[in-house]
């Protein structure tokens, strides 16, 4: 090897060394544009993938746009159609409406028809049913008429007249119900002329006992002249006999304290009670079918009379005189077998055989319970119940006995009748006897007790005293101020019960002391001493502390009265600008 010089060698490594430093810079630019390149190259990928992500957004907005436009395009559709829909449906439901109107006017046209027809055969019906109570009743008034020949020959009177006549009535009659019979129902001309025969053989009935009681006044006094005259010659006969004061009812309190006052009632008195709760019992009985039938029919018929008979009681008050002679007006006719108005339907006792039977019994008993209620709470209520139920009562006697027998048996005391208490009897039936209310076990109270039975003892007190004042007067008052004086005495000869005598003597008097004054004047006012005198201490001795009230009430009125010499009017009571408002 041939060594080189020095200088060679030092231009050879700097050439090395360039060249070395050279491709280091080569080499350090290379890597950093290769660096940059990548740089660039991640740069545009990233772009790339940028743009490419927002392409894809607009084109996913692209289609939610169209998407959004097809569905608005389709609920728009939608919307339209179900417009249509709508609109055909209100149409339709516009045409089912005229059509279901001009059905139901048809419909209506047609039960209209139909109800007019039955309402005609229905008053047919009941006309012709009226008919023939009204014939029955003839034919009855005549029977009576027959039944008065034997006063012929016992009184010389001419009663051939009064025959004929009624025979005439009756054929009269019998003659519109052949000529109905032929031609349908009749009219209501057939039965007015009907009414009025019926109305003049009342009348003839009438004319014919008034001429019999004529008669048997006439023939009394005849026989009364000639006993006057034989009692005359026998006291002649006799000599002179020293006359003594008729005793007034209860003697046994009056000339001397009588210390064994009765405990139980008399007993005409008690089989009087006992006859008015049998006929109460049959008239229950003749209406049982009625009662118990399971007709819907029958159950109308019967909810209708009840309402008939009950509702105008319900409706009388203190207000007018006009007003009630309407009430009394519809109930009579009730009971007279007439049609009359009741929750806009036509009611008729005649609908059913066993109406008038229910329709009597119901009445009654409203009476009584508006005494146990009404009067109970309005004293003042008890005289225009009392002056209908006394005409009613005159009218038709029937109701009269019922009125009784209600009211007995809610309020004993009335009779008077005190009952006892039988061995073996349960104590609950004994206090329903007493009069009380017992309800699960429990009795009233004493106060309500004793309310319920004053509002009673007012009405029976009002009706002794009053009588309908468009009424007959020629007929004594069915149960008059003699049974007042009656109950008075009899209530003064029986042992006082505590807390209930004072406070029935003071309702008693209170409401019908004016009236049986003015009927019994003397004898009146030594009954109201008798009381202060004999029956106060009575009363007093079996009174407790508690119960002086009612005690103290009747004593302070008594002595007011005797006082005064004048036992006042009753609050409440009708006067003649009652009957005129």
């Amino acid at each position: 090897m041939v060594l080189q010089s020095s200088r060679g060698v030092k231009v050879e490594g700097c050439i090395r060394m360039y060249e070395l430093v050279h491709r280091m810079r080569g080499t350090e630019g290379l890597r950093q544009w290769q660096e940059e390149q990548e740089r660039k190259v991640r740069a545009l990928s990233e772009m790339a993938s940028e743009q490419l992500k927002r392409f894809d957004e607009r084109k996913e907005l692209k289609h939610h746009k169209e998407f959004q436009d097809l569905r608005e395009v389709m609920e728009k559709s939608s919307r339209e159609a179900l417009g249509h829909q709508e609109k055909l449906k209100a149409e339709h439901r516009h045409r089912a409406k005229i059509l279901n109107l001009k059905l139901r006017e048809a419909e209506q046209q047609r039960l209209k028809q139909v109800e007019q027809e039955r309402l005609r055969r229905e008053e047919g019906q009941v006309r012709l049913r009226s008919l023939y109570a009204l014939q029955e009743e003839v034919l009855h008034l005549n029977q009576q008429l027959d039944a008065s020949e034997p006063h012929k020959d016992a009184l010389k009177l001419d009663l051939s007249a009064f025959r004929t006549r009624g025979n005439q009535l009756c054929g009269l009659v019998s003659g519109i119900i052949r000529a109905t019979s032929e031609n349908g129902f009749p009219t209501a001309e057939d039965q007015a002329v009907a009414e009025r025969a019926l109305q003049e053989m009342r009348d003839l009935l009438t004319s014919l006992q008034q001429e019999i009681a004529k008669a048997c006044e006439a023939k009394r006094r005849q026989d009364e002249e000639v006993a006057h005259k034989k009692r005359q010659e026998s006291k002649m006969q006799q000599g002179p006999e020293v006359p003594r004061e008729t005793p007034a009812p209860s003697q046994g309190l009056g000339g001397k304290q009588n210390e064994d006052l009765q405990v139980k009632v008399q007993d005409s008195t008690m089989q009087w009670y006992q006859q008015l709760q049998d006929a109460s019992s049959q008239c229950v009985l003749a209406f049982e079918e009625l009662t118990n039938s399971k007709d819907s029919q029958a159950k109308k018929i019967k909810m209708d009379l009840q309402k008939a008979a009950t509702i105008p009681v319900s409706q009388i008050s203190t207000i007018a005189g006009s007003k009630l002679k309407e009430i009394f007006d519809k109930i009579h006719s009730l009971l007279s077998g007439k049609p009359v108005q009741c929750g806009g339907r036509s009611v008729s006792v005649t609908l059913n055989p066993q109406g008038l039977d229910f329709v009597q019994y119901k009445l009654a008993e409203k009476f009584v319970k508006q005494g146990e209620e009404e009067v109970a709470s309005h004293h003042e209520a008890a005289f225009p119940i009392a002056v209908v139920a006394s005409g009613i009562w005159e009218l038709h006697p029937r109701v009269g006995d019922l009125i009784l027998a209600h009211l007995h048996r809610k309020c004993p005391y009335s009779v008077p009748f005190y009952p006892a208490f039988k061995e073996g009897m349960a104590l609950e039936d004994y206090q329903r006897m007493l009069g009380y209310q017992v309800k699960d076990s429990k009795m009233e109270q004493q106060d309500n007790f004793l309310k319920r039975m004053s509002g009673m003892i007012r009405l029976y007190a009002a009706i002794i005293q009053l009588r309908w004042p468009y009424g007959s007067r020629q007929e004594v008052h069915p149960h008059g101020l003699n049974h007042g004086w009656r109950w008075l005495a009899q209530i003064l000869n029986t042992e006082p019960l505590s807390d209930v005598t004072a406070t029935l003597l003071f309702d008693f008097l209170e409401v019908c002391g004016n009236a049986l004054m003015k009927q019994y004047q003397v004898q009146f006012w030594k009954m109201i001493l008798l009381i202060k005198e004999d029956y106060f201490p009575r009363i007093e001795a079996i009174t407790s502390s508690g119960q002086m009230g009612s005690f103290i009430r009747l004593k302070q009125f008594l002595e007011k009265c005797l006082q005064h010499k004048e036992v006042p009017v009753p609050k409440g009571f009708l006067t003649s600008s009652f009957w005129r408002s």
